[in-house]
């Protein structure tokens, strides 16, 4: 009976064309906004490693001064390189890495490549295992080469293309800010959306394209970047290393854990009361111990890396779709209504209320189908148009495979939805009234 429904509501379609567009544009345009909008929250507010979002955790401490001290209030988004350095040694996790961003001016030994800067990630040893980043060639460094400060590096897929036409570049040497590195890995294409590792460093931008140990780049004094903050006047005086030495009292360093069960969480983060109540003890923590232990959607909620201005276009895209389908209503509630007639034909040659109605829903169905094939081609319009605007996640906006199947079924359902009304309307019909009146 289906196919025999939807061959009556092409039918209809083609008696009743001007109609018909009206309705299929007014769904279109629904679903083109709607979800354009969605798409871009979906891409925005999604789980950047869902395979084990859940394991990996931020930590924070409060290593400040009682100076603006105010109680209740979150402690330091990130750490001091001496507690990092020290939970590092300690290493109480299944696996741990401490972390900042730089940038390294790049020397090639290639012909006709001038020097170039590059971002770059000094970390430790864990960072590549905890993340699961996806190796082209090679593999990361070990804890011992963190403790030698080696000279080694992992290099980006796009770097290895630049700088070694796409080869097999492990064992080359790579010049970083004057300084030689042996390449030891090259990772394929990898860019977690969000950038959830370190917020600091653009929530939506690229990966760095390269990766140096962090003992190496303290040792080498290469630039960093991000944010710092340090509570005590002069306190680069203190450390020849300046504000980014051991004993500075400033924070600058995102520091992660992975934990692989809940029971284990639990005990790290007492670890992490214990070690603010000993450094308390011995003079360095003034504030009372406050920690936090987030994992990887905790802290992206607690970020707010949602804009919120992304929320309330999602909420008024919905708003105008439901505008749209009111329109859709009326329309349908006319296009049945003008066919009474024909319903009431068929009601007395046998046909039931539930078969009438069934027809309806069908044919309201199908101008949601061509509905969402327009509104698909809206959306792709829409984001493409803003992929063409200076944003940070501009270039990330794409349908993916749910998105797509998300247009069809919310049109379908929509229009199915807006059928309701019209198609209890219309059977209705009495039968006899109708064939008084031919």
């Amino acid at each position: 009976m289906f196919a025999y429904y939807f061959d009556l509501a092409l039918r209809s379609f083609r008696r009743n064309k001007a109609l018909t567009a009206l309705m299929v544009l007014a769904i279109a345009l629904g679903i083109g906004a709607s979800m354009t909008t969605l798409t871009i929250f979906h891409v925005l507010s999604g789980d950047p490693i869902p395979q084990k979002s859940d394991q990996l955790f931020y930590v924070q401490l409060d290593p400040g001064s009682m100076d603006g001290y105010v109680a209740g209030e979150e402690p330091e988004e990130q750490m001091t390189r001496y507690d990092a350095e020290e939970l590092l040694r300690q290493a109480r996790g299944d696996r741990q890495a401490m972390m900042t961003g730089g940038s390294v001016a790049i020397e090639s030994q290639k012909e006709g490549l001038a020097p170039f800067y590059a971002d770059a990630r000094y970390t430790s040893a864990d960072f590549f295992p905890m993340f699961e980043l996806p190796f082209l060639y090679g593999n990361g460094w070990s804890a011992e080469q963190d403790a030698a400060r080696a000279r080694v590096a992992v290099i980006s897929k796009a770097l290895n293309d630049k700088l070694f036409d796409g080869e097999d570049s492990t064992g080359r040497t790579v010049r970083f800010g004057g300084a030689d590195f042996r390449v030891v890995g090259v990772l394929d294409a990898w860019r977690p959306v969000p950038k959830f590792y370190d917020l600091n460093a653009g929530r939506y931008g690229e990966a760095e394209q390269a990766y140096v140990p962090f003992s190496t780049s303290r040792d080498l004094r290469m630039d960093r970047n991000g944010s710092m903050n340090c509570w005590r006047s002069g306190a680069n005086s203190d450390d020849p290393e300046g504000e980014t030495g051991v004993n500075a009292p400033c924070t600058w360093i995102q520091y992660w854990v992975e934990l692989d069960t809940p029971a284990e969480a639990e005990a790290y983060r007492q670890y992490l009361v214990d070690y603010s109540d000993q450094q308390r003890a011995a003079g360095r923590f003034q504030r009372p111990t406050n920690v936090r232990l987030r994992s990887v959607m905790e802290w992206l909620d607690y970020k707010r890396v949602v804009p919120s201005d992304v929320r309330m276009q999602v909420w008024l895209a919905f708003g105008f779709l439901l505008v749209c389908l009111l329109n859709t209503v009326g329309l349908l509630l006319a296009k049945f209504m003008r066919r009474a007639s024909e319903i009431g034909v068929r009601r007395a040659l046998g046909a039931s209320r539930r078969a009438i109605f069934a027809q309806c829903l069908v044919e309201a169905g199908t101008v949601g189908l061509a509905g969402g094939l327009l509104g698909l081609g809206l959306a792709q319009l829409g984001l493409w148009a803003i992929r063409q605007q200076p944003t940070g996640f501009a270039d990330i906006l794409h349908l993916d495979a749910s998105m797509l199947l998300t247009t069809f079924a919310l049109a379908i359902l929509a229009s199915v939805l807006a059928g309701l009304l019209p198609a209890w309307h219309a059977c209705q019909v009495a039968p006899a009234i109708q064939l008084k009146s031919q």
